[in-house]
């Protein structure tokens, strides 16, 4: 079992990093959400999990794979005391080194959700394939080097993309309009949030009403739009609190904010407490 510190909570600190861990280890970044540097592919060997990614809830059962790109958030609710994760982390400067040859983007590879349910037959390939890894990683000297892992990664890329458009969370075509207009909106959300805090904004961009736009995403999500804009804003924001050591006003401009002053106050609305507070809070 590897060391909760061969675990990085924003990026590999190597190229790439192949190994496994229990529900214990991945419940210990439960604590607060952080921002992903690193890609990841991840399989669920066996038990259960909850983690919000990005703007959205998933729920994790035995034989379902995942893919993290860059950039990512996650907040980890909660892995059940028998769940054993395999992992395969690429650094950024990994990625950025072989951009051309290498490229981790769910658009990319035309999908819509970073989860992917396999099957017993499809999930036996990730176990052998992770396990061959793992034993290649550690033998001395490692027969895996910085080469060899752009083909490993695009194996991966390969295997997620074919699996995943199997599987059953996998729609090539959003099911009705209104469901492809949430798509639209979450993706703008995730793109555009540190400049655009009004929902009329980005109904502007997607050449809709305001009240369409609301209803839709209401109807869709079960939530409002505006909620979907503050959860990224305090997802980013308590992240940067946990993780950093920047300056509040810093990360108040970061995300946006005219001032620090509203930025306190939005941040408080939300979480119940100040800024400084959380940063202290264990």
């Amino acid at each position: 079992m590897q060391d909760l510190n061969n675990i990085p909570l924003l990026d590999c600190p190597v190229d790439f990093l192949v190994g496994d861990a229990s529900g214990k280890i991945m419940n210990e970044y439960g604590r607060f959400p952080c921002k992903i540097k690193c890609g990841v592919y991840a399989f669920m060997v066996r038990g259960t999990a909850s983690a919000t990614i990005n703007i959205n809830r998933y729920e994790f059962r035995q034989n379902d794979a995942l893919l993290l790109e860059p950039g990512s958030f996650l907040l980890i609710h909660e892995f059940s005391p028998d769940a054993l994760v395999y992992y395969v982390l690429f650094s950024s400067s990994f990625l950025e080194k072989n951009t051309f040859r290498s490229r981790m983007s769910l658009e990319t590879m035309q999908l819509h959700s970073p989860v992917a349910h396999l099957n017993e037959e499809q999930s036996g390939v990730i176990v052998h394939l992770a396990e061959l890894l793992m034993e290649a990683s550690n033998v001395k000297p490692s027969m895996l080097n910085s080469d060899r892992m752009v083909y490993v990664f695009s194996l991966l890329q390969l295997m997620f993309s074919t699996y995943a458009k199997m599987s059953d969370t996998y729609h090539p075509q959003p099911r009705d309009r209104k469901t492809e207009l949430y798509q639209e909106y979450t993706k703008l959300v995730l793109e555009h949030y540190t400049q655009w805090h009004k929902v009329s904004q980005y109904a502007k961009h997607l050449r809709v009403t305001l009240p369409h736009l609301c209803s839709m995403i209401k109807m869709v999500s079960g939530r409002t739009a505006g909620e979907l804009i503050e959860d990224a804003l305090i997802t980013d924001a308590k992240a940067q609190l946990k993780i950093s050591n920047a300056p509040i006003k810093d990360i108040s401009a970061s995300l946006g904010f005219g001032s620090v002053a509203m930025f306190s106050r939005f941040f408080h609305t939300a979480v119940g407490m100040p800024p400084k507070t959380y940063r202290m809070k264990e």
